[in-house]
């Protein structure tokens, strides 16, 4: 599988394993805004992070008492994660697993999956979020935040390839038929430091019915 870096040329899982050993760490450390804002208020039990990169949100959410399996294509990624998690929780609680989110099996039914911000063609967005959708227990919640395809003309940052940008309704027609109900498809506005305006995001919210 090939995903794009911000801004920049699709990349496989070489790529991205070079990509990541040039820094400490990419995205940083703190959560997602949006994964913190839409998943705060929720039970511990058992999480899914699909295409978690070095591991942020799911390293949060295991600091918050739950569950995780951390999925990343990139090895890199995936042992740079699971080191973060050492150092940050001095415990394990998290399953860390090398495998392409397009594809993945979930080993147990799941409370919270997560994708955040995996930017893919259609096809393959069609296919992460739909795995996604699969490993969710009855009335488990599906999170999928990602760049806006209005991003490209009136937000910053992100890919500048607009095969790759999706709208939360292009996720809510990946889910039909997926048994779940959507609670929240919305384009969101997020600061971004030194940028003149916010950056576009797509954000959708949806629970497996039971």
């Amino acid at each position: 599988m090939v995903l794009p870096q911000h801004g920049g040329p699709l990349m496989d899982a070489a790529g991205w394993d070079e990509r990541y050993r040039a820094a400490d760490t990419v995205w940083g450390v703190a959560p997602n805004r949006w994964v913190e804002q839409e998943t705060g208020p929720l039970p511990p039990g058992v999480a899914l992070d699909l295409a978690c990169g070095e591991g942020r949100n799911a390293i949060w959410l295991a600091g918050r008492g739950w569950r995780v399996h951390a999925v990343d294509f990139s090895p890199v990624a995936v042992e740079k994660g699971a080191e973060l998690e050492r150092r940050t929780l001095g415990e394990s609680r998290i399953e860390w697993v090398e495998a392409d989110a397009t594809s993945y099996n979930s080993p147990e039914p799941v409370d919270l999956a997560v994708l955040c911000y995996l930017q893919l063609p259609a096809a393959e967005r069609r296919a992460a979020v739909r795995q996604a959708a699969s490993a969710l227990a009855s009335g488990g919640v599906l999170l999928v935040i990602g760049h806006d395809s209005r991003n490209l003309t009136d937000g910053t940052g992100g890919p500048q390839d607009p095969a790759v940008l999706f709208t939360a309704a292009d996720v809510a027609t990946d889910l039909a038929g997926a048994g779940v109900t959507i609670e929240r498809a919305d384009e969101v506005l997020r600061p971004v430091e030194g940028a003149d305006r916010p950056a576009i995001d797509a954000l959708l919210r949806a629970v497996k019915v039971p």
